[in-house]
């Protein structure tokens, strides 16, 4: 256990709270949902920088690292659309959580067969990244009544954050994709 992996675990702690927040019945329950939910994304990036300025890389935290985000913007984005104030995000939702599921299956693919690299983050991914984590806190924060800022900038970064998960994912699918099209004769 060190500081990177107690940050990246405090993020997935963090979860229940975001939830519990988000479910409360007072105008000022989403805001702190909001706020919690973004201080638990700054942790992403902060047990990164730890984990390399300290030489604290591990195994563990490289697997737990991008559990944790996953699980973390999964439930956010699950518990917006429970909540049924913007019903019309289940499209960016949707696109969102699958794009999440094909690329972690592909890298898990990829490193099967030695290939890891291939797969590796791209700066669209990171964009799509920033754009994705600033719509979720917009949403979290959005309650009926609320500033109308905050009633449509979350949606529009949402749908962006689609459009760039879209983009994102098709160039990790054409890297992969001669290793996906490989007949087993060749391997």
């Amino acid at each position: 256990m060190n500081i990177p992996i107690s940050l990246t675990l405090l993020r997935i702690v963090a979860i229940p709270f975001v939830i519990l927040f988000y479910l409360l019945p007072f105008s000022w329950a989403h805001p702190v949902a909001a706020v919690i939910f973004l201080l638990a994304g700054l942790t992403d990036w902060l047990d990164g920088y730890l984990a390399r300025a300290l030489s604290q890389t591990t195994k563990l935290g490289a697997f737990l690292d991008p559990v944790a985000d996953k699980l973390l913007v999964t439930m956010a984005l699950v518990i917006v659309l429970g909540k049924g104030d913007l019903p019309f995000l289940s499209i960016p939702i949707a696109i969102i959580i699958g794009r999440e599921i094909a690329i972690s299956a592909l890298r898990e693919w990829m490193a099967e067969i030695g290939k890891r690299v291939g797969v590796k983050v791209t700066y669209i991914a990171k964009v799509k990244t920033v754009v994705q984590m600033l719509a979720v806190i917009l949403l979290l924060w959005y309650y009926p009544g609320v500033n109308p800022l905050v009633k449509w900038f979350g949606p529009i970064l949402l749908w962006i954050a689609a459009a760039l998960t879209l983009w994102s994912m098709g160039i990790y699918l054409r890297a992969a994709w001669p290793d996906l099209t490989l007949s087993k004769e060749k391997e």
